[in-house]
């Protein structure tokens, strides 16, 4: 992993040298392009390095913002209600496309690096990665902040305004922490280079999560033999249960 980041970044340094253009150049690339999930798994870091070249009449500072998505879906987001001396869900909003995983990571709060405008219309931040939905009932700002907050307390959602780190002329660096519950499927991440609050370079990447050793092969199975799956999987519980009934039996 360590050569590879290592090849990735001579490489990288390199080309900034060989080429001093009148844009400015991105490159960047992630230590590892699959993360393998195991019945221990608790979470993983991912590390990504990139490289970028000033372009020839850009104004100090530069500024990165790393943002990583995770695979969209439906989400449904529920209000517990009193009702009478019960408490129950009398009210939803279901959000479609939304990322099960966002991360945003810069060298500085978003809010300097851009306008609202800006980050608005290029989807940077957390809020601006939970689209809209076409129903008036889908925009009711309550139910957008529980969601973001409720994903923000599970760690699939955050920002750290920190997280990347300029460790050497025109280099930088920054870790990608992904929870044990982080879910099955493709991310997408987008590096992207700020200068004076526009964006003059960007560059996407891309890694999976999937399941490794018998959790895979389990998992495979129940896919392509989900009728199959669904007995054994009953028969095995029935079994259990049987045997826990004798063995805790009381006389």
């Amino acid at each position: 992993m360590i050569s590879r980041l290592l090849i990735a970044l001579c490489a990288a340094l390199s080309l900034t040298g060989a080429a001093r253009a009148q844009t400015s150049n991105l490159i960047a690339t992630l230590s590892r392009d699959q993360v393998l999930i195991q019945s221990n798994f608790t979470g993983e870091t991912l590390a990504l390095f990139g490289t970028f070249t000033p372009g020839a009449n850009s104004t100090a500072p530069y500024d990165i913002v790393v943002t990583v998505r995770g695979p969209r879906g439906a989400v449904t987001v529920r209000r517990k209600q009193q009702f009478g001396p019960f408490w129950l869900n009398l009210d939803n909003r279901r959000y479609i496309a939304i990322p099960s995983f966002i991360a945003v990571i810069s060298n500085r709060d978003i809010e300097a690096i851009a306008s609202a405008e800006v980050r608005d219309d290029l989807r940077i931040g957390t809020a601006a990665l939970i689209p809209p939905q076409t129903a008036a009932r889908g925009n009711d700002p309550e139910f957008r902040a529980s969601l973001q907050r409720i994903r923000e307390n599970e760690g699939l959602f955050y920002e750290d305004e920190e997280g990347v780190r300029i460790i050497a002329a025109n280099v930088f660096q920054a870790n990608i922490a992904l929870p044990g519950i982080a879910p099955l499927g493709r991310y997408d991440v987008d590096v992207t280079l700020f200068n004076a609050g526009a964006l003059v370079a960007a560059q996407q990447l891309n890694f999976t999560v999937t399941k490794s050793g018998a959790e895979q092969i389990v998992a495979r199975a129940a896919f392509i033999y989900p009728l199959a799956y669904g007995i054994i999987t009953t028969i095995i519980a029935l079994i259990f249960g049987w045997l826990a009934s004798v063995i805790f039996r009381r006389d």
